[in-house]
């Protein structure tokens, strides 16, 4: 599907894809009281990444956990110097955490990944893939053809589908998976979408949607769910209604009466212009 937000016409926008090589690739992993799962997680992902890329690190943000989180991180970061572990000293949430860890991301593209080993290390290769071939962000879908649930409690499944649809009318999207927090983007991009404000699990929405809104192109891959083995969902689904209303709305007010002030705007090839998202 083609989409186009907000362009102005005295900009010259490129919204196609160039390939483009990457070097390194970042992983932010917020955690909080996960020291029954972190530690499986950081061996899955290390493990398919060491095998796969040249060159990578992971930065893990421990969000004042008050379990053995911070001792594990420490003792397997010191035998594997690509795990950096940080602390979050300020405010605490998921979407502090993330923000915390951003600045601490030293790679070409940036994958958010969940601590509870909910993500596939395999499909952070097929995000790869995608940037390379010249995306600006890929985002896994779980609900198109070759994506999967494994353990998805039913009622968040039902809350997730209303969330998305209501998503997807607002902004005529396509794409269905928009409150994942598993994505991937480009350095340019991360701060192409700053300053962020999601202080929560909102911030899942917010990244996307502002990466969308301001014009940078993406490409989905059906991506597969497992839920936690270990530990509680740190998601409290009666305490976010509202914090994932402002940002979906703070973020349609952008796109529909910012009139493109926040666009990228990149100069292009005259036989480049006119080109819009490729999604």
């Amino acid at each position: 599907m083609l989409l186009l937000f907000g362009r102005r016409a005295a900009c010259l926008i490129s919204l196609s894809r160039r390939p483009v090589s990457l070097v390194k690739l970042s992983l932010v992993i917020p955690a909080r009281n996960e020291d029954g799962c972190i530690i499986q997680t950081l061996e899955r992902f290390t493990k398919v990444l060491s095998a796969n890329i040249g060159s990578f690190e992971i930065v893990v943000v421990d969000d004042g956990s008050t379990d053995a989180t911070a001792d594990r991180l420490r003792a397997f970061s010191a035998l594997h110097p690509e795990v950096v572990p940080v602390t979050n000293t300020g405010r605490h949430g998921f979407g502090m955490a993330v923000r915390c860890g951003l600045p601490h991301t030293t790679g070409d593209a940036v994958a958010i990944v969940m601590a509870d080993g909910s993500d596939s290390p395999e499909d952070l290769l097929k995000y790869y893939g995608k940037l390379e071939e010249g995306y600006d962000c890929v985002f896994g879908s779980r609900f198109i053809q070759g994506g999967s649930v494994v353990d998805y409690p039913r009622h968040k499944l039902l809350l997730n589908r209303m969330a998305n649809a209501f998503i997807r009318l607002l902004f005529g999207l396509s794409f269905n998976d928009i409150t994942n927090a598993f994505k991937c983007y480009r350095r340019e991009v991360i701060a192409g979408i700053q300053p962020l404000i999601a202080p929560h699990f909102n911030l899942t929405v917010e990244m996307p949607l502002k990466a969308l809104v301001r014009g940078y192109s993406y490409a989905v891959v059906p991506i597969t769910w497992t839920n936690r083995a270990a530990g509680v969902s740190k998601l409290k689904i009666k305490e976010m209604g509202s914090r994932y209303l402002f940002i979906v709305l703070y973020l349609w007010l952008e796109k529909t009466l910012a009139r493109g002030d926040y666009h990228r705007t990149v100069a292009v090839p005259a036989e480049e212009k006119g080109a819009k998202i490729n999604a």
